[in-house]
């Protein structure tokens, strides 16, 4: 059976980054990392056998990022439960940031004279809560309410 992310890689560059936002090659230094620290893993006595391969783990991370489907989306698409998609992407997440590789540089870093000119653009987009607005009639029926219970209990 081949893996999930293999067939992606039939993929031109520009058609993988678009759908993955990641280069092919980016994604081979992170799959390199993983399987890394999978293995130090292992001759530590950590786990022996896991359901998805390192590369469907890094796989289903970069989906994760790239389109913010929910966990049980992924799940089922991976045949695997909610719990073990939040651990895998907890756990790939953690790997890559200990590397040191693939980190953004800090604030400093970046009002550093050595990066005058440079520009970097970071995805802050954020989407609304949906709630009902608070009117004014809303919260006075709701204190109306609260009033008219407690006065039933007085025993009158």
């Amino acid at each position: 059976m081949t893996e999930r992310w293999h067939r992606a890689f039939t993929k031109n560059d520009a058609d993988f980054k678009e759908l993955f936002g990641v280069k092919k090659e980016i994604f081979q230094e992170m799959l390199a990392v993983l399987t890394v620290a999978r293995e130090k893993r292992r001759q530590k006595g950590g786990p022996r056998r896991t359901t998805l391969s390192v590369g469907d783990q890094l796989f289903l991370t970069v989906q994760y990022w790239r389109e913010y489907r929910t966990m049980a989306h992924l799940g089922y698409d991976f045949g695997i439960a909610k719990s073990t998609v939040s651990d895998t992407v907890a756990m790939v997440e953690n790997v890559l940031i200990r590397s040191g590789a693939f980190r953004l540089p800090g604030k400093k870093a970046l009002l550093s004279a050595k990066n005058e000119g440079r520009k970097l653009a970071v995805d802050v987009t954020e989407s609304p809560i949906e709630r009902p607005k608070k009117t004014k009639n809303l919260v006075l029926r709701q204190e109306k309410e609260a009033f008219d219970k407690d006065t039933n209990h007085c025993g009158r």
